[in-house]
């Protein structure tokens, strides 16, 4: 199987699959990489900001918006450091293909009451098919679905994707 740029440029399936139960609003994606949730998310109408640690796929994301006519704000910023995602300010708070358990208490209390977050990213189960196969950016089983427990869960996986990438994936609102 050969991987295309456009490929990496495409939504995540999860999200795609899941656009209805999102209540239109504002929008933030945590550890946003080049932008390509956050550039979907602005075509279909959401208010998106995006965070991430690196400059250039903020910059990179920021150029894409723009050569499609979205608009997203983007900021660079580590999320380990200074970063602090505001109290009930979004909607809607995504992250893919990012784990840093520390952060999980400001994403569930910078959702509003009503809010979802949608979160997907690796299980223990991927150190098989590559990287990430340090255990501190892997989740363990049910630990994603244990971490929303207090929201009530719309949507959750987890287990193998593709045939090549084990994840678990929600959509959880806030209650």
């Amino acid at each position: 199987m050969t991987c295309n740029h456009e490929d990496s440029l495409a939504p995540a399936q999860f999200l795609v699959e899941n656009i209805e139960l999102l209540p239109k609003g504002r929008v933030l994606d945590v550890a946003m990489g080049s932008g390509r949730n956050a550039i979907y998310l602005a075509g279909m109408g959401f208010d998106v900001e995006g965070v991430d640690i690196s400059s250039e796929a903020v910059n990179s994301a920021l150029e894409w918006a723009k050569r499609v006519g979205v608009t997203i704000q983007a900021q660079v910023a580590g999320l380990e450091g200074g970063y602090n995602i505001r109290k009930s300010a979004y909607d809607v708070i995504i992250c893919f293909n990012y784990l840093q358990r520390s952060l999980m208490p400001q994403i569930k209390d910078g959702v509003r009451k009503g809010g979802m977050v949608v979160y997907e990213t690796y299980i223990v189960d991927q150190a098989r098919f590559g990287k990430p196969k340090n255990p501190d950016y892997l989740l363990k089983h049910n630990e994603l679905l244990d971490i929303f427990r207090d929201f009530c869960c719309l949507r959750y996986r987890e287990g193998i994707v593709e045939g090549r990438k084990a994840v678990a994936s929600i959509v959880a609102e806030k209650v």
